[in-house]
């Protein structure tokens, strides 16, 4: 599965469409008529490797708002999100995908993985996070 298909797009912002050859997705580009093919695992773990620099960065951050989401600030449930921030897989993140739901949500809120022709990553257009975290 393309973990952020719906979300690929070019630089043209045209929509990347995906194709299986086998079992294997692609991100599919129209280069002028020809249809490039580039392996959807090999964009999507360059994004996912972004996204896991920005956690190592603020690793903190990330917890709590884990704890939030999760509803839960108990000491076990802590140590179980700090440990899950701290090995975090990404061939494991890729092999379980993303729900449609959350890509939709994602792509709703701005989310957008820029690609070239060659099938590189431009630049990852993510929504700005709330700086305050509390509810007001």
């Amino acid at each position: 599965m393309a973990f952020f298909e719906g979300l690929v797009v070019t630089e043209d912002d045209v929509p990347a469409e995906v194709a299986y050859v086998g079992a294997t997705p692609y991100y599919v580009i129209d280069d002028q008529g020809f249809r490039r093919h580039i392996e959807a695992r090999a964009v999507d773990r360059v994004v996912l490797a972004q996204f896991a620099e920005q956690i190592a960065a603020h690793r903190g951050e990330a917890a709590e708002a884990m704890l939030k989401l999760m509803g839960q600030y108990d000491l076990f449930t802590k140590a179980m999100v700090d440990a899950t921030l701290r090995n975090l897989d990404l061939e494991q993140v890729l092999d379980h995908g993303l729900p449609a739901d959350a890509r939709q949500w994602l792509g709703m809120m701005g989310f957008r993985v820029v690609i070239d022709l060659h099938g590189e990553v431009v630049r990852v257009d993510m929504p700005a996070a709330p700086v305050d975290w509390d509810d007001e």
